[in-house]
């Protein structure tokens, strides 16, 4: 299987909620796809803060209920990114560019040019509704342009 990552700053909201349903979508929608073809991904924050309540933001449990989807991997602490992570994955994806292009560029310049850069608000700058929204869209879409080989 091939690893696309996704990277925000805390590893609690949006990255956790893209690499959740990326996970269940795949399996769901994309389940008849040959082992050596398929996705799965992993999320890692940047700058992840332990002053965030619990294991994930309460915005991802309340989109994932919605979505019907139950995760134990929601059940995990955030995890910080390490060059490794990197270096396994084939794709990776940062959420927001103005956010994270530089902590990447001031942490892990030599994968900058690798990394995807979405768009996607955090709570501070948008309603949790849009949020995931955007992050569905965003997530689909990738999933197609990796099965078909132009995302990769």
């Amino acid at each position: 299987m091939k690893l696309v990552m996704f990277l925000c700053t805390g590893n609690y909201y949006r990255s956790r909620f893209a690499e959740i349903l990326f996970n269940h979508l795949m399996a769901l929608e994309y389940s008849h796809i040959s082992a050596g073809d398929r996705w799965v991904a992993e999320s890692r924050g940047l700058k992840p803060d332990e002053r965030n309540p619990g294991p994930i933001s309460v915005h991802t449990v309340a989109a994932l209920e919605r979505f019907g989807i139950r995760d134990e991997s929601s059940e995990r602490f955030p995890i910080a990114v390490l060059t490794c992570d990197f270096e396994r994955s084939q794709h990776i994806v940062a959420v927001k560019e103005a956010e994270h292009r530089s902590m990447l560029e001031s942490d892990f310049p030599d994968w900058l040019e690798r990394v995807e850069f979405w768009h996607i608000d955090d709570i501070d700058c948008g309603p949790p509704a849009a949020t995931i929204e955007h992050l569905e869209r965003e997530v689909r879409s990738l999933i197609v342009r990796l099965l078909d080989g132009s995302g990769a």
